[in-house]
């Protein structure tokens, strides 16, 4: 069963069209993302699926619910965390919690059990009575996701959750999302600028690009459509002789000499790359360092969006990492 569906959704801006005819569904239980580059149109459909933006054109619905004729169901079945802050810092976790559940009309008696239930869940419970301005950036977003499930949506929109997070809460917050993914049989719709994270998480992947939905499949799938690994030997030496015959092979893709490094890409790695070694043996060519690649989810966005997601603004990729990628996506 789906928990959404989306049918040519479109919205524009004037002469501007941020999303263009967008279709796809996501199935209860089904962790979702949406990647794209800055500008691609997520946000954007995430705050019509959230009843923020009202749609140019085009039909969703969200639990059941026609997002035009019943926005109010809609917000009723849906829990969102923004990308930005939007916690009461002058508050304790609880009363931040207590009084989300008063929002969505929770009795007394049913918001103490709520309450407790969903710290648990993000394992803030001996932190519940502290102000949320003592919290630390990791608690905080821990904070934002229980009070998003204070009234166990249905569906629940998550816009960059650990943006500006360090590497290690990041991944207790990816944990934090699988459990309550898995406990409740929330369907999740991620939005999230690093490729690990999505790689991690998500079920199923829309890559979106100038408001279009221009690859959708699981991330291994994805993974799949590239060239193929890429093994990186540095020889002494009878790079003709061993090109020519791992040339032969067909699950050999491509070979390329730089230097001393030969680069042969490849596929079924595991199954294969015996026979390199036992080639170069043969032919009596000795091999003095090998490094081996896999296609990454990043390497899927280079390849079909030209763009590179980074974790932080300005950092930079090795040269040696660049050209492998550029040889495995040709």
């Amino acid at each position: 069963m789906s928990a959404i569906i989306i049918k040519e959704l479109t919205k524009k801006f004037g002469e501007f069209t941020a999303v263009d005819s967008v279709s796809f569904s996501v199935e209860t239980g089904e962790l979702f993302g949406l990647l794209g580059p800055n500008g691609a149109g997520k946000t954007t459909i995430i705050n019509m699926l959230t009843t923020l933006l009202l749609p140019t054109a085009g039909d969703a619905e969200i639990a059941g619910y026609d997002l035009r004729r019943d926005p109010g169901e809609v917000r009723n079945n849906i829990g969102i965390i923004f990308q930005d802050p939007s916690l009461d810092i002058g508050l304790t976790g609880r009363e931040n919690l207590e009084f989300h559940a008063m929002m969505y009309n929770i009795g007394s008696d049913e918001r103490k059990i709520r309450i407790r239930e969903v710290l648990d869940v993000v394992g803030l419970a001996d932190k519940a009575d502290i102000l949320v301005e003592n919290y630390s950036g990791g608690m905080k977003r821990r904070l934002e996701i229980a009070r998003g499930l204070i009234h166990y949506p249905k569906v629940l929109f998550l816009d960059e959750p650990t943006l500006g997070l360090d590497a290690q809460t990041r991944r207790s917050i990816w944990n934090h999302i699988r459990n309550l993914n898995r406990n409740y049989g929330t369907s999740v719709i991620l939005t999230t600028h690093y490729m690990e994270e999505a790689d991690y998480l998500c079920d199923r992947i829309a890559i979106i690009d100038h408001g279009k939905i221009i690859a959708l499949d699981t991330p291994s799938g994805l993974k799949n459509c590239l060239r193929g690994d890429c093994v990186s030997l540095t020889i002494e030496g009878g790079f003709d002789l061993i090109s020519a015959a791992l040339g032969e092979k067909e699950w050999v893709r491509e070979i390329i000499q730089n230097g001393e490094m030969l680069d042969v890409i490849i596929s079924d790695y595991e199954k294969n790359i015996p026979y390199i070694f036992q080639t170069a043996g043969n032919l009596g060519i000795g091999i003095s360092s090998i490094n081996f690649s896999k296609p990454s989810l990043e390497d899927v966005f280079i390849q079909l969006t030209g763009s590179i997601i980074r974790e932080q603004e300005g950092s930079r990729l090795s040269a040696r990492r660049d050209r492998m990628r550029r040889r495995m996506l040709r």
